[in-house]
C-alpha cells in the first residue's frame, strides 16, 4: 500500500458522517418497515457515499466510513456474538450521554461463530474504489467495556482477552481476503489508564494482533460519542509503555487540544509512524488549509515527514456531513501546502 503514497499521506480514522436519509432509513427499519434486502441496499448506498466524499476530497487512504455500524461498535458487533444478553440503558430521558447506551452481560463464554462481518464490509468497499483502503476494528478492551462479566468472567480484562481471540481470527480472515492495513481503535486505553494498566493494554493488544500479517495501526482517543470525551484528555500515562505494542502506526488526536502533548513524540523516541490528528471533529469551526498547514508544521517539529500521516482527530460519525466534507477538503489542501514546501513542487 505505502509504495505509491505521497509524502505526508492523508487518511481518516474510520467512521464517516451519515446523510439525513440514513438516519430516517434506520428509524424505518427499527419500526419494521424495511426488510433485510432493503437495509442492505441502503447501507451499500451509504458506503458508496462515504467513499465518494473521501475520493472527492482527495484523501490518500480511506475507509468504508463504517456506514454499516450503528454507534461505532454496538449492535453491529455484539449482534454477531453469542453468550450475551442485552441490558437496558441506565438512563433513558434527557441529554444524550454515555449512560444512555445499551450494555450486555455474559451468560456463557462469548463467541462469534460467523465472525464479526468485517470481511464482508471490505469485500464490498474494494469493488467501489481504487483508492487504498484501511479497515478499522474496535479493540478488545473497548468492546469489553459494554459487557458485564456476569458469572462467566472475572473482570473486564478477562472479557477483553476472550474478545481478543475473536478479533484475532477476524483480522486473519481480513488478511486472507486481501486487506493490507488494519487499525484497532482503543479509546478506552487513554480513558482507563491507571497504575499497571498500560502494560496490560500492551499484552492485550499484542494478543489481538498476534500472527496478523498486515500493517497494523492503533488509534487512541478520549471518546467521541455525541462529541464528548469521557475522561481527562492526556496520553502521558500511556507513555512509554504503549510504544511496545506490535503496531506500525499510532493514531493520536491533537487538533482539539490545540496540539498539546506533541512533545511526547519527541520525549519518547520511536520508530513507529505517527498518524497525527490535525482536524478537530468536535468543533464546527471549519479549518482553513492554512490552519491545517500550521498544525502539520508543528507535527514535523517532533516527527520526520517520512513517518507522518495526517488525519482528523477521530471519526466523523458525530459530525454533520457538510462539516465533514469541508474538513476533509481542508485536510487535503493543508497537506498539499506543506508537501510543496518540503518537495519544492
Amino acid at each position: 500500500m505505502t509504495s505509491n503514497l505521497p509524502l505526508l499521506p492523508t487518511s481518516v480514522i474510520g467512521s464517516y458522517a451519515w446523510p439525513a436519509w440514513l438516519h430516517t432509513a434506520l428509524a424505518a427499519a427499527q419500526r419494521g418497515e424495511y426488510g433485510p434486502d432493503d437495509m442492505l441496499e441502503t447501507q451499500n448506498d451509504a458506503v458508496d457515499l462515504a467513499l465518494r466524499d473521501q475520493d472527492d476530497a482527495g484523501v490518500d487512504i480511506i475507509t468504508d466510513g463504517e456506514m454499516r455500524r450503528v454507534g461505532f461498535f454496538t449492535a453491529e458487533f455484539y449482534g454477531h456474538m453469542t453468550g450475551l444478553i442485552e441490558l437496558p440503558p441506565r438512563r433513558k430521558v434527557g441529554v444524550v450521554g454515555h449512560d444512555q447506551r445499551e450494555g450486555y452481560e455474559a451468560t456463557a463464554p462469548v463467541e462469534a461463530p460467523a465472525g464479526l462481518g468485517l470481511v464482508q464490509e471490505f469485500e464490498y468497499a474494494r469493488t467501489r474504489t481504487a483508492t487504498p483502503l484501511k479497515v478499522p476494528c474496535p479493540g478488545p478492551f473497548t468492546l469489553a467495556g459494554r459487557i458485564r462479566p456476569g458469572s462467566i468472567y472475572k473482570d473486564r480484562i478477562d472479557v477483553a482477552y476472550a474478545l481478543a481471540a475473536i478479533i484475532n481470527r477476524e483480522l486473519k480472515a481480513l488478511v486472507q481476503a486481501g486487506v493490507t492495513f488494519i487499525q484497532l481503535d482503543e479509546p478506552s486505553y487513554a480513558v482507563h489508564s491507571r497504575a499497571g494498566a498500560p502494560e496490560e493494554f500492551v499484552k492485550l493488544f499484542n494478543t489481538a494482533v498476534d500472527g496478523v500479517n498486515a500493517k497494523i495501526g492503533l488509534h487512541l482517543c478520549f471518546g467521541n460519542f455525541v462529541g464528548r470525551p469521557v475522561a481527562k484528555r492526556t496520553y502521558r500515562p500511556l507513555f512509554p509503555y504503549i510504544l511496545d505494542v506490535r503496531a506500525d502506526q499510532l493514531a493520536l488526536e491533537f487538533a482539539n487540544r490545540e496540539m498539546a502533548e506533541l512533545d511526547l513524540w519527541r520525549e519518547f523516541a520511536s520508530e513507529k509512524e505517527l498518524a497525527a490528528g490535525v482536524v478537530d471533529v468536535k468543533n464546527y469551526y471549519v479549518e482553513t488549509p492554512a490552519d491545517v498547514a500550521e498544525r502539520i508544521r508543528r507535527v514535523l517539529e517532533v516527527a520526520p515527514a517520512e513517518k507522518v500521516t495526517l488525519t482528523p482527530d477521530c471519526g466523523f460519525s458525530q459530525t454533520a456531513r457538510w462539516a465533514s466534507r469541508a474538513k476533509l477538503k481542508a485536510l487535503v489542501d493543508g497537506t498539499k501546502i506543506v508537501r510543496a514546501e518540503l518537495t519544492g513542487t
